[in-house]
């Protein structure tokens, strides 16, 4: 397997690249509407919301949190998730900075 080379992209570069595997999975995207619908979450709840095994919630949730996206606190036996308010405004920006890019003209191109 080789090399993502990621160190030769631009940190922007990087974070687009990161924060769009945040939506490259619908379950991913199931758990982070389902967050901001309750403003808080139990891992359990996400089961039987997403339909998912509990090792399969887990698995995404951990990307998720490895992203910066959700936050985890441990209550009990359970762990409440919730959206990372200032980390997701964070990718807003830098995502809205891409997607707002236009064309000037598109010439004679394809």
């Amino acid at each position: 397997m080789g090399l993502a080379k990621t160190e030769i992209f631009s940190d922007q570069q990087n974070a687009i690249a990161s924060f769009s595997k945040a939506f490259g999975h619908p379950a991913r995207v199931a758990i982070l509407q389902h967050l901001f619908k309750l403003d808080t979450c139990v891992c359990g709840d996400l089961v039987s919301e997403i339909g998912l095994a509990q090792p399969t919630i887990s698995q995404h949730l951990k990307e998720l949190k490895l992203l910066g996206l959700i936050k985890g606190n441990v209550e009990g036996t359970s762990v409440c998730y919730c959206i990372n308010i200032e980390k997701w405004q964070e990718m807003k920006e830098i995502l809205n900075s891409f997607l707002n890019q236009d064309l000037t003209s598109q010439g004679d191109c394809c």
